[in-house]
Protein backbone atom coordinates (compact mmCIF):
# COMPACT_ATOMS: atom_id res chain seq x y z
CA UNK A 1 0.00 0.00 0.00
CA UNK A 2 1.47 3.33 -1.09
CA UNK A 3 2.09 5.98 1.54
CA UNK A 4 2.14 9.74 2.01
CA UNK A 5 5.40 11.46 2.95
CA UNK A 6 5.78 14.94 4.38
CA UNK A 7 9.12 16.64 3.80
CA UNK A 8 10.35 19.82 5.44
CA UNK A 9 13.48 21.39 3.99
CA UNK A 10 13.20 20.00 0.46
CA UNK A 11 15.45 22.70 -1.01
CA UNK A 12 18.53 21.78 1.04
CA UNK A 13 21.37 19.40 0.21
CA UNK A 14 19.81 16.31 1.79
CA UNK A 15 16.20 17.36 1.36
CA UNK A 16 16.50 17.88 -2.40
CA UNK A 17 18.06 14.43 -2.87
CA UNK A 18 15.44 12.83 -0.66
CA UNK A 19 12.61 14.57 -2.50
CA UNK A 20 13.76 13.04 -5.79
CA UNK A 21 13.92 9.58 -4.24
CA UNK A 22 10.41 9.91 -2.86
CA UNK A 23 8.97 11.09 -6.17
CA UNK A 24 10.68 8.27 -8.09
CA UNK A 25 9.47 5.59 -5.68
CA UNK A 26 6.35 3.50 -6.02
CA UNK A 27 6.27 3.20 -2.24
CA UNK A 28 4.92 6.75 -1.95
CA UNK A 29 1.94 7.96 -3.97
CA UNK A 30 1.91 11.43 -2.42
CA UNK A 31 4.66 13.78 -1.23
CA UNK A 32 3.83 16.97 0.65
CA UNK A 33 6.51 19.65 0.82
CA UNK A 34 6.12 22.25 3.58
CA UNK A 35 8.31 25.30 3.09
CA UNK A 36 8.47 29.09 2.94
CA UNK A 37 9.02 28.96 -0.82
CA UNK A 38 8.41 26.49 -3.60
CA UNK A 39 11.02 24.14 -5.02
CA UNK A 40 11.42 23.85 -8.79
CA UNK A 41 10.35 20.21 -8.96
CA UNK A 42 7.14 19.61 -10.87
CA UNK A 43 5.61 16.21 -10.38
CA UNK A 44 2.00 14.94 -10.26
CA UNK A 45 2.63 13.35 -6.85
CA UNK A 46 4.15 16.49 -5.33
CA UNK A 47 2.01 18.92 -3.33
CA UNK A 48 3.72 22.11 -2.24
CA UNK A 49 2.29 24.10 0.66
CA UNK A 50 3.74 27.47 1.64
CA UNK A 51 3.86 27.80 5.41
CA UNK A 52 5.34 29.90 8.21
CA UNK A 53 6.94 27.74 10.88
CA UNK A 54 6.50 30.56 13.39
CA UNK A 55 2.76 30.13 12.92
CA UNK A 56 1.76 26.48 13.51
CA UNK A 57 -1.76 27.13 12.23
CA UNK A 58 -0.28 27.49 8.71
CA UNK A 59 1.15 23.97 8.65
CA UNK A 60 -0.92 21.91 11.10
CA UNK A 61 -3.65 21.10 8.52
CA UNK A 62 -1.02 19.47 6.30
CA UNK A 63 0.55 17.18 8.91
CA UNK A 64 -1.36 14.18 7.66
CA UNK A 65 0.37 11.11 6.29
CA UNK A 66 2.65 8.23 7.19
CA UNK A 67 6.11 9.71 7.66
CA UNK A 68 7.75 13.09 8.24
CA UNK A 69 11.27 13.89 7.06
CA UNK A 70 12.61 16.94 8.88
CA UNK A 71 15.56 18.21 6.83
CA UNK A 72 15.61 21.70 8.29
CA UNK A 73 18.96 23.28 9.00
CA UNK A 74 20.87 26.51 8.74
CA UNK A 75 24.38 27.92 9.12
CA UNK A 76 25.81 30.69 11.23
CA UNK A 77 26.39 32.73 8.06
CA UNK A 78 22.77 32.35 6.96
CA UNK A 79 21.39 32.90 10.46
CA UNK A 80 23.84 34.86 12.63
CA UNK A 81 21.22 35.58 15.30
CA UNK A 82 21.43 32.70 17.82
CA UNK A 83 17.76 32.94 18.80
CA UNK A 84 16.68 32.53 15.17
CA UNK A 85 19.24 29.75 14.70
CA UNK A 86 17.85 27.89 17.73
CA UNK A 87 14.32 28.17 16.39
CA UNK A 88 15.28 26.54 13.09
CA UNK A 89 17.45 23.76 14.51
CA UNK A 90 15.50 23.05 17.70
CA UNK A 91 12.07 24.63 18.05
CA UNK A 92 10.68 23.92 14.60
CA UNK A 93 11.60 20.20 14.57
CA UNK A 94 10.23 19.68 18.09
CA UNK A 95 7.01 21.53 17.27
CA UNK A 96 6.63 19.44 14.12
CA UNK A 97 7.15 16.25 16.12
CA UNK A 98 4.37 17.22 18.52
CA UNK A 99 2.11 17.96 15.55
CA UNK A 100 2.98 14.58 14.04
CA UNK A 101 2.08 12.77 17.26
CA UNK A 102 -1.20 14.63 17.61
CA UNK A 103 -2.14 13.97 13.98
CA UNK A 104 -1.22 10.31 13.95
CA UNK A 105 1.94 10.55 11.83
CA UNK A 106 3.99 7.96 13.67
CA UNK A 107 7.31 7.90 11.77
CA UNK A 108 9.63 10.92 12.20
CA UNK A 109 13.11 11.36 10.67
CA UNK A 110 15.46 14.11 11.90
CA UNK A 111 18.88 15.23 10.69
CA UNK A 112 21.20 16.04 13.59
CA UNK A 113 25.01 16.01 13.63
CA UNK A 114 27.86 13.90 14.95
CA UNK A 115 28.84 15.05 18.44
CA UNK A 116 25.38 16.38 19.27
CA UNK A 117 25.29 16.87 23.04
CA UNK A 118 22.86 18.95 25.14
CA UNK A 119 25.75 19.73 27.52
CA UNK A 120 28.28 20.75 24.88
CA UNK A 121 30.01 24.13 25.17
CA UNK A 122 29.66 24.42 21.39
CA UNK A 123 26.41 26.22 20.54
CA UNK A 124 25.79 24.23 17.35
CA UNK A 125 26.32 20.82 18.96
CA UNK A 126 24.40 21.84 22.07
CA UNK A 127 21.43 22.95 19.96
CA UNK A 128 21.41 19.65 18.06
CA UNK A 129 21.78 17.72 21.31
CA UNK A 130 18.87 19.55 22.93
CA UNK A 131 16.78 18.90 19.82
CA UNK A 132 17.53 15.17 20.02
CA UNK A 133 16.74 15.13 23.74
CA UNK A 134 13.43 16.93 23.32
CA UNK A 135 12.38 14.91 20.29
CA UNK A 136 12.80 11.75 22.34
CA UNK A 137 10.51 13.24 25.00
CA UNK A 138 7.67 13.73 22.51
CA UNK A 139 6.90 10.02 22.57
CA UNK A 140 6.61 9.27 18.87
CA UNK A 141 6.26 5.54 18.11
CA UNK A 142 9.18 5.74 15.66
CA UNK A 143 11.99 8.30 15.72
CA UNK A 144 15.03 8.10 13.43
CA UNK A 145 17.95 10.44 14.20
CA UNK A 146 20.79 10.81 11.70
CA UNK A 147 24.14 12.15 12.92
CA UNK A 148 26.32 12.74 9.84
CA UNK A 149 29.74 14.33 10.02
CA UNK A 150 30.89 16.86 7.40
CA UNK A 151 28.41 16.83 4.50
CA UNK A 152 29.69 16.87 0.94
CA UNK A 153 28.02 16.88 -2.46
CA UNK A 154 26.91 20.49 -2.75
CA UNK A 155 26.84 21.71 -6.34
CA UNK A 156 26.51 25.36 -5.45
CA UNK A 157 29.67 27.39 -4.88
CA UNK A 158 31.14 26.46 -1.52
CA UNK A 159 32.61 28.80 1.05
CA UNK A 160 36.41 28.75 1.28
CA UNK A 161 36.39 27.05 4.68
CA UNK A 162 34.01 24.39 3.41
CA UNK A 163 36.18 23.70 0.35
CA UNK A 164 39.26 23.33 2.53
CA UNK A 165 37.44 21.04 4.96
CA UNK A 166 36.22 18.85 2.09
CA UNK A 167 39.74 18.48 0.70
CA UNK A 168 41.18 17.69 4.13
CA UNK A 169 38.49 15.10 4.88
CA UNK A 170 39.07 13.40 1.52
CA UNK A 171 42.64 12.77 2.66
CA UNK A 172 41.76 11.86 6.24
CA UNK A 173 38.70 9.64 5.62
CA UNK A 174 40.71 6.44 4.87
CA UNK A 175 42.59 6.92 8.16
CA UNK A 176 39.42 7.08 10.24
CA UNK A 177 38.81 3.45 11.08
CA UNK A 178 37.00 1.54 13.81
CA UNK A 179 35.28 3.87 16.25
CA UNK A 180 36.51 6.88 14.28
CA UNK A 181 34.48 6.00 11.17
CA UNK A 182 31.61 8.11 12.43
CA UNK A 183 33.76 11.20 11.82
CA UNK A 184 34.24 10.50 8.11
CA UNK A 185 32.68 13.01 5.72
CA UNK A 186 29.61 11.83 3.85
CA UNK A 187 27.78 12.83 0.70
CA UNK A 188 24.33 14.29 1.33
CA UNK A 189 22.87 11.89 -1.25
CA UNK A 190 23.95 8.94 0.90
CA UNK A 191 22.17 10.37 3.94
CA UNK A 192 19.04 10.88 1.84
CA UNK A 193 19.16 7.28 0.60
CA UNK A 194 19.52 5.94 4.14
CA UNK A 195 16.55 8.02 5.30
CA UNK A 196 14.46 6.74 2.42
CA UNK A 197 15.42 3.12 3.06
CA UNK A 198 14.69 3.29 6.77
CA UNK A 199 11.28 4.82 6.11
CA UNK A 200 10.24 1.65 4.31
CA UNK A 201 10.83 -0.52 7.37
CA UNK A 202 8.11 -1.04 9.91
CA UNK A 203 10.16 -0.39 13.04
CA UNK A 204 9.19 1.12 16.34
CA UNK A 205 11.52 2.82 18.79
CA UNK A 206 14.31 5.39 18.73
CA UNK A 207 17.14 4.79 16.26
CA UNK A 208 20.35 6.81 16.00
CA UNK A 209 22.69 6.54 13.03
CA UNK A 210 26.20 7.97 12.89
CA UNK A 211 28.00 8.31 9.54
CA UNK A 212 29.25 4.71 9.50
CA UNK A 213 25.77 3.38 10.22
CA UNK A 214 24.19 5.73 7.69
CA UNK A 215 26.46 4.37 4.96
CA UNK A 216 25.46 0.79 5.79
CA UNK A 217 21.79 1.65 5.41
CA UNK A 218 22.08 3.66 2.21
Amino acid sequence: MAKTAIIIGASGLIGSKLLNLLLESRAYDSVISLARKRVQNKHPQLVQELVNFNQPETYLPFIKGDVIFCCLGTTQKQTPNKDDYYKIDHDYPVDLAHAALNNGVNDFHFISAVGADPFSSNFYLRTKGEAERDLKKVGLPTLHIYEPSLLTGRKRKKRLGERIATIVMTIINPLLMGGLKKYQSIDGAIVAKAMFNQSLKNKQGVFIYTTDRIKKRA
